[in-house]
C-alpha cells in the first residue's frame, strides 16, 4: 500500500512539472537565462516524446569527420578512433520566423529530444570534456537541428590474419538507434559517400587506407527492427615495415647456416657452432614474431609459414653436417679396416699361412689359417647315395644365404658414400635452388592469390 501510494505521488510531481515545461523554469535554466528566442521555443515543449508523435518517422540524417585512428591491435581485434558525429533533424516545435540560426550553450541539451544514436560495437568509449563537453547543438528557422558530438571509441573489428603481414582487413562502423525501431526514426547518410571526411587524409602506422565506402541497413533482434548506418573501410598493411624487421632477418639466417657448407668436415667445433647458432637465433625470431599475434590456433599466418621454412632449411644444414659427419668417420672405419686386412695378410704370408675371408662357393668352408699343403679331410662314408639328400639341402641352403647376403649388400650400397666430401659439394647447389624455388612460390602464392 505504501508503495502503491508512493507510486501516485511521483506521477503526479512527473505530470505538473517534469513532463511539461512551464513558462518559468526548464530544468536547470529559468527566464533570466536563456534568449527570448529560446523562451518562446521552450514554452510547452515537451522532450519525452519525438517530434512528428504519431505522424510518422523522424528523418535523421548523419555525417562523420574521423579526427584519427589512434590505434589497431591484432591482439584484442580493435581499433580506436577519434570521430566527430554530426546529426540533423527537423522538428516543426523549434521553428520560429526569420532566416537565421541560433547557436546554444551544449548544456541546454538537456532540453531538447535527441536521438538515441549508439555504437553497437564499442568496446569502450567517452566524450571529450575538456574545457566543456564537446557538444553543438544548433537549431535553425525551418525548426532543423544540428546536434555534434566528439568521440573517442573502441570499436571490434574481426580480422582475417592467414595473409599476415600481407593482409588487408576491412573494419566497420555502425550506428544505430537503441530504442526506436524503424516506425519511429529513419537514418541516412546526408551526402552519400562524400559524409565521411577524413579517410583519405589519414595517415596509420602500419596502415594504408585503400577504399571506403557507406550503407543503410536495417538491425533486426528480437524487439524489432532499428535503423543501422554502417562505413566500411578497407585498411592494407604496409609489408615493408615486416621485411625489414623479420624477412630480411630469416633470410640472412638461412645464408648464414650454409657457410658450414664450405668448411672442412674436420672442424667439428666450427661447423657445431654455426649449426646450433642458426638455430637458436632464428628460434628467438620466430618468438619474437608472435608476440604481437593473437595465439589462436585457427589462424596459421603468412609469416609463420616463412619462418617455419627458413626454420626447416636451417636445421636441415645442421643435420646434412651430421650425415656427412658420419659417413666420414664410416669411410674411415672402413679404410682403417682394409688397412688392417692387408697387414695381416702380408703377416700370414711370411709364415705360410693365406687366410682365406670368403669361399667361393656357398656350401664350402675353409679353416681361417689352414696350410695349402693340408688335404681337406674326407668323410668316411664316401657311398654317393648316402650324400645325395644332403647335398642338395646344404645347396639350397647356401643360395638362400647368398641372396640374402646379396641383398643386404645392395641395401647397405644404398647407404654408403664413397667420397663424404661430395655431400657438401652438393649442398651448395641444393639448398641454395630449394630455398629459391620455395620464395617464389611462397611470394606468388600470397602477393597474387
Amino acid at each position: 500500500m505504501n508503495q502503491l501510494h508512493l507510486l501516485l505521488i511521483l506521477f503526479l510531481t512527473f505530470k505538473q512539472g517534469g513532463c511539461v515545461f512551464s513558462s518559468n523554469h526548464w530544468g536547470e535554466w529559468n527566464d533570466s537565462q536563456l534568449q527570448p528566442t529560446i523562451q518562446k521555443l521552450m514554452k510547452g515543449y515537451n522532450r519525452y516524446l519525438r517530434p512528428n508523435f504519431n505522424e510518422g518517422p523522424v528523418e535523421i540524417g548523419m555525417s562523420l569527420d574521423i579526427a584519427s585512428i589512434d590505434a589497431i591491435s591484432e591482439i584484442n581485434m580493435d581499433y580506436t578512433a577519434t570521430i566527430f558525429l554530426r546529426q540533423r533533424w527537423r522538428d516543426s516545435r523549434l521553428v520560429f520566423p526569420g532566416n537565421e540560426s541560433v547557436s546554444v550553450d551544449g548544456r541546454l541539451v538537456s532540453l531538447l529530444w535527441i536521438p538515441d544514436t549508439f555504437i553497437p560495437d564499442s568496446k569502450r568509449s567517452f566524450l571529450h570534456d575538456v574545457t566543456v563537453e564537446n557538444r553543438l547543438i544548433r537549431i535553425f528557422s525551418n525548426g532543423t537541428v544540428l546536434y555534434a558530438l566528439r568521440i573517442t571509441a573502441t570499436i571490434a573489428c574481426n580480422m582475417d590474419l592467414t595473409k599476415y603481414p600481407m593482409d588487408k582487413q576491412v573494419c566497420t562502423l555502425q550506428l544505430e538507434s537503441w530504442g526506436y525501431n524503424v516506425q519511429d526514426v529513419v537514418f541516412y547518410w546526408t551526402r552519400g559517400n562524400d559524409s565521411v571526411k577524413g579517410l583519405d587524409t589519414l595517415r596509420l602506422a602500419q596502415y594504408s587506407v585503400e577504399s571506403y565506402y557507406t550503407s543503410v541497413s536495417q538491425a533486426v533482434y528480437e524487439t524489432g527492427q532499428y535503423p543501422k548506418l554502417v562505413l566500411h573501410f578497407s585498411l592494407r598493411r604496409n609489408v615493408l615495415f615486416f621485411i625489414l624487421e623479420t624477412y630480411v632477418p630469416s633470410i640472412l639466417l638461412v645464408a648464414l647456416s650454409w657457410i658450414s657448407f664450405w668448411i672442412s668436415q674436420s672442424s667439428v667445433p666450427a661447423r657445431t657452432c654455426i649449426g646450433v647458432t642458426t638455430v637458436l637465433t632464428m628460434t628467438t625470431l620466430m618468438m619474437g614474431a608472435r608476440t604481437s599475434l593473437p595465439n589462436a590456433n585457427c589462424f596459421i599466418k603468412a609469416i609463420d609459414v616463412y619462418l617455419g621454412i627458413c626454420f626447416t632449411f636451417i636445421f636441415g644444414a645442421l643435420l646434412e653436417y651430421a650425415c656427412a659427419h658420419f659417413y666420414t668417420m664410416q669411410h674411415q672405419t672402413m679404410e682403417d679396416l682394409q688397412r688392417d686386412l692387408l697387414r695381416e695378410f702380408s703377416e700370414s704370408n711370411g709364415n705360410g699361412s693365406i687366410p682365406i675371408v670368403s669361399a667361393t662357393q656357398p656350401n664350402q668352408s675353409v679353416d681361417v689359417g689352414s696350410t695349402a699343403d693340408e688335404p681337406a679331410e674326407q668323410p668316411v662314408d664316401s657311398d654317393p647315395k648316402n650324400h645325395t639328400r644332403p647335398k642338395e639341402k646344404a645347396t639350397n641352403q647356401g643360395c638362400g644365404l647368398s641372396s640374402v647376403k646379396n641383398a643386404s649388400r645392395r641395401a647397405a650400397s644404398v647407404f654408403t658414400v664413397e667420397n663424404p666430401h661430395n655431400i657438401d659439394r652438393h649442398a651448395r647447389t641444393v639448398f641454395p635452388t630449394a630455398f629459391l624455388f620455395v620464395n617464389i612460390l611462397y611470394w606468388l602464392y600470397y602477393l597474387l592469390l
